[in-house]
């Protein structure tokens, strides 16, 4: 019988888990569509909402309530370009529920985006609704550094020098028959842990392993039992030295408080940032999964959305031994896009309301050594990507900033409408696409 290294078992109470429906539909970090009671629909009049530079757009515009016009109160629009000014605003007049907005188009590649504003019984709603203007033209602002691959070949050096040191502690209370639950933890750098849920089928085999990097924020991790039940070895990670299994209000107290605005921290200083621990982090949590016994030795992929978007990028760039990688909507690109009168990508640590705080030159010259844009520069690992062209958080200004620059294959999918969030379709289509590539290396 294969086996683990050595682990303790923990009996605990067995809190409900969170979006318990989600987490069998998606990896950590990607969301799916809340709907309005006010149902706005902004969408350009062309199918795929994708217009050649310098082309007019009709945005069309429908306000409904159970799929009926109602009345509203203080329509209004904008149009701009993503986290810009606006370029044309004003009121709007709608008959049995529609109106048409006809604007200039873009004179550059980038995306125009309409909102729409209405208020039903005293609460405002919106809606919006992004034109494409040959998203595929559109190039990075971010400088390379000359010492890029150096700077990171020596990070992954230093934590090479560092014994992995794992603990794996199961989880009884979460295992079911075919799938063990594992609360796990090893060594990063600067004495730092990096903790995880490790999901393991029980059936003896080898199997492939997937890495899932969490989107932004702190909170617990449940573990992706759904998928390891399918023939893989799923790791999920924090990214913040702390166990992933505490109880709700201790994310939430630290989100308010000690890493409020972690995405910030030391960033004049490209050494001690916050991300050099997190990047490094990932690939640490590489050195764990190549070790287990389970694992076939070959077939290794790494995925997530936002934040955790990024981080497979940057992880896939950085180490070779993964074969595959999955990312929604990547965060973290081309972060000085405002620089140029243009979004840049989350955090926006560059935006406008920001800049007198961390526009200077030694926290431009550290972002640039963590930019997805840079990485995507070096990436080798074939990619599918999902996104949609009304992301609020993460505009696709960014990530096609990155995206057009990786030359190793990749497939895109593209649901116009979606932002940041995804439909059930792009995770099934994902995760088919990742499966089917691993069950054939």
């Amino acid at each position: 019988m294969n086996q683990f290294p050595p682990f303790r078992t923990r009996h605990q109470f067995n809190w409900v888990p969170f979006l318990l429906l989600f987490l069998l539909l998606a990896p950590e970090g990607i969301a799916q569509i809340a709907r309005q009671y006010l149902d706005i629909s902004v969408s350009p009049s062309r199918e795929n909402w994708q217009y050649q530079v310098g082309e007019k757009v009709d945005f069309v515009v429908s306000v409904t309530q159970s799929g009926r016009p109602v009345p509203v109160e203080n329509v209004r629009f904008f149009v701009k370009e993503e986290k810009m000014d606006p370029i044309l605003e004003g009121s709007l007049r709608l008959e049995d529920g529609q109106a048409l907005i006809s604007v200039e188009g873009m004179n550059k590649p980038g995306f125009l985006r309409c909102e729409v504003f209405a208020t039903l019984d005293g609460k405002e709603y919106r809606g919006l609704g992004t034109a494409a203007f040959e998203p595929e033209k559109i190039q990075p602002t971010v400088a390379m550094p000359d010492d890029f691959e150096a700077f990171w070949a020596a990070g992954k050096e230093e934590l090479a020098q560092i014994p992995i040191d794992p603990e794996m502690i199961h989880l009884p209370e979460r295992s079911t028959s075919e799938v063990d639950v594992y609360h796990v933890n090893f060594q990063n750098i600067k004495n730092s842990r990096i903790y995880g849920i490790l999901t393991v089928p029980k059936a003896e085999g080898k199997y492939p392993a997937i890495l899932q990097v969490p989107g932004a924020g702190i909170r617990p991790y449940n573990g992706d039992v759904a998928r390891a039940a399918r023939g893989a070895v799923i790791l999920q990670i924090g990214i913040h030295g702390i166990p992933v299994d505490m109880a709700p209000e201790v994310y939430s107290n630290l989100g308010s408080g000690a890493l409020n605005g972690y995405w910030n921290f030391n960033v004049q200083d490209r050494d001690i940032y916050y991300y050099r621990r997190v990047y490094l982090g990932s690939i640490r949590a590489v050195d764990f999964l190549v070790s287990l016994p389970q694992y076939d030795g070959e077939n290794l992929a790494v995925q997530g959305g936002s934040q955790g978007g990024a981080l497979a990028i940057i992880t896939a760039a950085l180490d070779a031994r993964i074969k595959y990688l999955v990312s929604f909507y990547p965060a973290l690109s081309d972060m000085t896009g405002y620089l140029e009168g243009r979004a840049g990508g989350w955090p926006h640590i560059l935006a406008p309301a920001y800049q007198k705080y961390y526009n200077f030159p030694k926290a431009i010259e550290t972002l640039s050594y963590y930019d997805v844009v840079n990485f995507a520069r070096i990436l080798k690992t074939p990619g599918f990507y999902s996104w949609g062209y009304n992301d609020d958080t993460c505009p696709p200004t960014s990530y096609y900033s990155a995206y057009n620059q990786i030359q190793s294959p990749k497939e895109v999918f593209v649901i116009p409408e979606t932002g940041h969030w995804t439909y059930p379709e792009q995770l099934i289509k994902a995760d088919n696409w990742l499966f089917e590539k691993l069950k054939n290396r």
